[in-house]
Protein backbone atom coordinates (compact mmCIF):
# COMPACT_ATOMS: atom_id res chain seq x y z
CA UNK A 1 0.00 0.00 0.00
CA UNK A 2 2.56 2.45 0.88
CA UNK A 3 4.45 1.47 -2.48
CA UNK A 4 1.53 2.39 -4.62
CA UNK A 5 1.06 5.83 -2.79
CA UNK A 6 4.48 6.51 -3.35
CA UNK A 7 4.24 5.66 -7.16
CA UNK A 8 0.98 7.82 -7.38
CA UNK A 9 3.10 10.52 -5.81
CA UNK A 10 5.85 10.09 -8.26
CA UNK A 11 3.18 10.41 -11.30
CA UNK A 12 1.25 13.51 -10.28
CA UNK A 13 5.02 14.66 -9.96
CA UNK A 14 5.72 14.21 -13.39
CA UNK A 15 2.07 15.82 -14.58
CA UNK A 16 3.05 18.48 -12.63
CA UNK A 17 6.33 18.60 -14.03
CA UNK A 18 5.35 19.11 -17.56
CA UNK A 19 2.99 21.62 -16.31
CA UNK A 20 5.53 23.54 -15.46
CA UNK A 21 7.34 22.99 -18.35
CA UNK A 22 4.63 24.21 -19.99
CA UNK A 23 3.97 27.58 -18.38
CA UNK A 24 7.69 28.46 -18.59
CA UNK A 25 6.88 27.87 -22.51
CA UNK A 26 4.27 30.38 -22.54
CA UNK A 27 5.59 32.67 -20.38
CA UNK A 28 2.73 32.44 -18.01
CA UNK A 29 2.33 31.65 -14.49
CA UNK A 30 0.08 28.56 -12.53
CA UNK A 31 -2.17 31.81 -11.42
CA UNK A 32 -2.74 33.16 -14.82
CA UNK A 33 -3.36 29.78 -15.96
CA UNK A 34 -5.82 29.29 -13.43
CA UNK A 35 -7.80 32.54 -13.71
CA UNK A 36 -7.76 32.05 -17.75
CA UNK A 37 -8.88 28.51 -17.94
CA UNK A 38 -10.71 28.71 -14.39
CA UNK A 39 -9.11 25.86 -13.43
CA UNK A 40 -8.91 26.44 -9.23
CA UNK A 41 -5.07 27.61 -8.17
CA UNK A 42 -5.86 24.76 -5.46
CA UNK A 43 -6.30 21.98 -7.81
CA UNK A 44 -2.87 22.49 -9.03
CA UNK A 45 -1.32 22.77 -5.54
CA UNK A 46 -2.98 19.50 -5.18
CA UNK A 47 -1.52 17.75 -8.13
CA UNK A 48 2.30 19.46 -7.34
CA UNK A 49 1.73 17.85 -3.80
CA UNK A 50 0.40 14.71 -5.01
CA UNK A 51 -2.38 14.62 -2.72
CA UNK A 52 -4.96 13.97 -6.44
CA UNK A 53 -4.09 13.53 -9.60
CA UNK A 54 -5.32 15.75 -13.00
CA UNK A 55 -8.93 14.54 -14.34
CA UNK A 56 -9.70 14.40 -17.57
CA UNK A 57 -11.89 17.62 -17.59
CA UNK A 58 -8.92 19.83 -16.37
CA UNK A 59 -6.06 18.06 -18.35
CA UNK A 60 -8.71 18.94 -21.84
CA UNK A 61 -9.08 22.74 -20.80
CA UNK A 62 -5.08 22.85 -20.35
CA UNK A 63 -4.31 21.46 -23.40
CA UNK A 64 -6.52 23.78 -25.28
CA UNK A 65 -4.89 26.56 -23.53
CA UNK A 66 -1.75 25.24 -24.15
CA UNK A 67 -2.02 24.32 -28.02
CA UNK A 68 -1.17 20.57 -27.27
CA UNK A 69 -2.67 17.48 -26.80
CA UNK A 70 -4.41 16.04 -23.87
CA UNK A 71 -1.12 13.09 -24.20
CA UNK A 72 1.65 15.43 -23.58
CA UNK A 73 0.95 15.84 -20.09
CA UNK A 74 1.47 12.48 -20.06
CA UNK A 75 4.87 11.38 -21.39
Amino acid sequence: KARESETKKCQMSANYKIFTRKTAEKGVTPYRVSKETGISGTVFSEWKSGRSKPKIDKLIKLAEYFGCDVMDFYK
